[in-house]
């Protein structure tokens, strides 16, 4: 039986916005241009989750996504009629308390919403054997718009839109995996691939105007891009980004994982510009973190763990 030939991926479109700094008429602006070029329209009554980077209380203010660009998103998301949910799953501690320190939680107020965090663990069977915890609150939700910072990463060279989704695994669950599996460059990116692939119905809108750079994914500095982006495909979001520093496959774990596995949104060649090209972005002094594995004091767990079974009895 004789076959045609292969089609060619479809293109992945990825739109970019120079936002020089975090002010909320721009940002607005720009958060509603960006949206409406990847065609994310919400229907009325959707249930949204807005992911964003709660990564941890310490320097907060530079490891999270900024709160102006949460507010913007969700005030948008508010205008269009959708019922809209705030949550992450940092490590250590619940999301309310990294978003009263990043400054999120005075950013929401007047929105009438607040971080909260993800619970409800379902097991994700994993590609490479046993499972992991996939928040149900994440599962669940009519739509996921996920809210990335770019930053530099000590273990996966850069975190973007399909790194920041592995924050719907349940807390201490997502902390263990780093620790353990970290290093083990096969098996961690295998199953934060599996956690994005496990998310349908996701868009994502990068906060790269200030990235953080030297070292991540908490204690970096500012580096001034200037940049909003976004796209219906995590993967090509990620791929522009990387290509943008000058970085290749080989040097990023997740991007190789996704050309091993023949995603779309993998090739740089593939990715079509609707509005701003990557080319007038200016990263000359953006350095790398330096590689390393992440520290996660058994003790840290243990408390952390103690403290949440308290709170949960208290409520009980």
């Amino acid at each position: 039986m004789r076959t045609g030939p292969m089609l060619a991926p479809m293109p992945e479109t990825v739109a970019i916005l120079r936002v020089p700094e975090y002010r909320t008429k721009p940002l607005g602006q720009a958060v509603a241009l960006l949206l409406d070029a990847i065609e994310f329209h919400p229907a009325p009554g959707d249930r949204v989750l807005v992911k964003p980077n709660l990564v941890n209380g310490s320097n907060a203010a530079r490891c999270t996504t900024h709160p102006q660009v949460v507010r913007a998103a969700c005030a948008w998301l508010l205008d269009h009629g959708a019922k809209v949910t705030v949550a992450d799953s940092p490590a250590f501690g619940p999301a309310s308390h990294v978003a009263r320190a990043s400054g999120l939680e005075a950013a929401l107020a007047d929105l009438g919403l607040e971080a909260r965090s993800l619970g409800r663990p379902a097991p994700l069977p994993l590609t490479l054997g046993g499972t992991i915890g996939l928040s149900r609150d994440a599962l669940e939700a009519d739509r996921i718009l996920n809210l990335p910072k770019l930053k530099v990463h000590c273990q996966m060279t850069v975190s973007g839109a399909v790194k920041n989704l592995f924050g719907c695994v349940v807390g201490f669950r997502k902390a263990f995996a780093h620790h353990r599996l970290g290093h083990s460059h096969a098996i961690f990116r295998s199953m934060v691939m599996d956690v994005y692939r496990a998310l349908p119905r996701t868009m994502h809108l990068m906060d790269a105007v200030e990235p953080m750079h030297r070292d991540g994914p908490i204690k970096g500095e500012p580096f001034p891009l200037g940049m909003l982006a976004a796209s219906r495909n995590g993967v090509a979001l990620d791929t522009m980004a990387c290509s943008l520093l000058g970085l290749s496959p080989e040097q990023v774990p997740l991007w190789e994982e996704a050309r091993t596995r023949g995603m779309d949104g993998a090739d740089p060649a593939r990715l079509v510009y609707p509005l701003e090209s990557p080319e007038g972005f200016d990263t000359d002094g953006f350095m790398l973190s330096e590689a390393r594995e992440l520290s996660f004091a058994p003790m840290r767990l243990i408390r952390g763990r103690v403290r949440s079974l308290l709170k949960h009895l208290a409520k009980n």
